[in-house]
């Protein structure tokens, strides 16, 4: 029995030793915890002379502008949908001016080539009518009066023979 004995006062020891560490242990991190705190209170005091006036301030401020806030957002939407309709109605209307645009653009140019084919038209008309004619006149003309000249020159020539001046020096 003397054996168990030693084994139970070996064990008892070691148990004993065991739970004075954990003592040790648990007094360390109760000290550690009262520390921690302290510091957590005195933080905490600092946090409620500091930050918890400016918060109170922060609120007051937001309470006051949050009805403006409000109107600034309700009038940035509003104004953003009149704009947009603005930017609409632009838009149609610059999409119409440029239709406009292009249709008379479409008629000048139409206008300009019928006035150039009425132009080259009544040109030939007036050639046709009245240069060809004018040209044709204007030979019969010279003809009469080619014959003419021959015929009368012929007359001066019997004259101009009878006469004693040559014919060449009467032209210089």
């Amino acid at each position: 029995m003397d054996n168990i004995n030693t084994w139970l006062v070996a064990f008892t020891a070691v148990t004993s030793a065991a739970v004075v560490i954990q003592a040790g242990i648990l007094i360390g991190m109760y000290l550690a915890v009262r520390k921690t705190g302290e510091k957590v209170e005195t933080l905490a005091a600092q946090i409620q002379t500091k930050v918890l006036p400016t918060a109170d301030t922060v609120q007051s401020m937001l309470i006051d502008l949050r009805p403006k806030i409000e109107t600034i957002v309700g009038n940035t939407s509003e104004s953003s949908t009149l704009v947009k309709a603005q930017l609409g109605r632009v838009d149609a209307t610059v999409n119409d001016i440029l239709d406009r645009t292009r249709l008379q653009v479409i008629r000048a140019d139409e206008l300009i080539n019928n006035t150039m084919d009425k132009v080259e038209e009544t040109t030939e008309m007036v050639h046709r009518t009245v240069v060809s004619p004018v040209r044709q006149l204007a030979g019969v003309f010279q003809g009469v009066s080619a014959g003419l000249e021959y015929f009368l020159g012929a007359k001066r020539r019997r004259n101009n023979n009878n006469s004693s001046v040559p014919q060449d020096e009467m032209f210089i």
